[in-house]
């Protein structure tokens, strides 16, 4: 049991950093590795200067739900892990941690949404930029695909856990 309570907190801690990653850096769209977007700036590679030049996103609806999804499931994720710490220490022996893995469904659930409608409105996001066919997605969008999976097991994996001394 304590191998499977190492494991689970190492798994949210992990999580926990690769949707900070994901949700922080800057490159959820990618085009030629001159340009790329993410959801808070688009950035351009200046050859004279060997810098990243970067302007605010043009704000969207879209744009702005998938920001609002993407930071309330860090907030879940957050929430979560500090609500298993409490539970760990106070929750008498026996307790399953029901409150944790909600809250941890609903980061997973919430980057879900986030992800999905930026893969179904990536050209009305990304209108400014120069074409769209030339470009991908990159790795941040990627590693947001990730954790909707980790996000949704770790809270079903809480949901499970009894505490024992």
């Amino acid at each position: 049991m304590a191998y499977l309570l190492m494991f689970i907190t190492l798994l949210h801690l992990f999580t926990l950093a690769v949707l900070f990653i994901a949700t922080m850096e800057k490159s959820w769209w990618v085009l030629d590795n001159t340009e790329s977007s993410d959801l808070w700036y688009n950035c351009r590679f200046d050859n004279e200067t060997k810098t990243w030049l970067c302007t605010s996103s043009r704000e969207t609806e879209w744009l702005q739900a998938i920001q609002a999804l993407m930071v309330l499931s860090l907030v879940f994720s957050s929430v979560s892990f500090l609500i298993f710490l409490g539970q760990l220490f106070t929750m008498s022996k026996g307790g399953l941690f029901y409150l944790t893995g909600v809250c941890q469904a609903f980061a997973g659930l919430t980057t879900f949404t986030g992800t999905l409608i930026y893969t179904l409105h990536a050209k009305e996001i990304l209108q400014d930029s120069k074409e769209l066919s030339l470009g991908h997605f990159g790795y941040c969008f990627i590693l947001a695909w990730v954790c909707v999976p980790l996000l949704l097991w770790s809270g079903i994996m809480y949901i499970y856990l009894r505490k024992r001394e």
